[in-house]
């Protein structure tokens, strides 16, 4: 099938394409300093929708965001997070296998404590130093009480029941 329109290119002559083998300096750009991408451009050789109409894709230049090699792309802002607190990470972690050591008659949930401790130094250090991670310290310190509060109630509980054990004595001595 052949295209309706035909094929126009721009008559730019301070733009040359680069080559494709024997540079002798590799590491010089081929693309003139003053040859800067500019949306739309040519206008004449894009067709509905600004893509090209053309055989060459590069006709119409490159796509937003991506510019010529060497030469940055369009200024979009780049929002890049702060990086997490190590701490905040560790508080989590510990407050987990504090959890799960629940399993342990209750008393591996102490671990739980040291990381909600963790968790709330971590907080002070992300206030001071602006780091990101907020989140996981703040589930770090839930999780962590949370842990600690039903190792203590276990603790109470294995307590208790050895004491109501030793009152009452054994059947066996009679």
């Amino acid at each position: 099938m052949t295209d309706p329109q035909p094929s126009t290119y721009s008559s730019d002559s301070s733009w040359q394409a680069p080559s494709v083998g024997g540079d002798p300096n590799p590491t010089e750009p081929t693309i003139p300093q003053e040859t800067v991408y500019q949306p739309g451009y040519p206008a004449e050789s894009s067709g509905s929708a600004g893509y090209p109409t053309s055989g060459n894709p590069s006709a119409a230049g490159p796509p937003p965001g991506v510019g010529y090699p060497g030469y940055p792309g369009a200024a979009y802002p780049v929002v890049v997070p702060p990086q997490a607190n190590g701490m905040s990470i560790a508080a989590l972690v510990v407050s987990i296998v504090g959890m799960l050591g629940i399993c342990a008659y209750g008393l591996g949930g102490y671990l739980g404590i040291v990381g909600a401790i963790l968790g709330h130094i971590s907080r002070k250090q992300i206030r001071e130093r602006g780091e990101g991670g907020d989140g996981l310290a703040l589930a770090g310190i839930i999780v962590g009480w949370i842990a600690g509060g039903i190792a203590i109630l276990a603790t109470i509980a294995i307590i208790v029941i050895i004491v109501i054990s030793v009152k009452q004595g054994s059947s066996y001595d009679s």
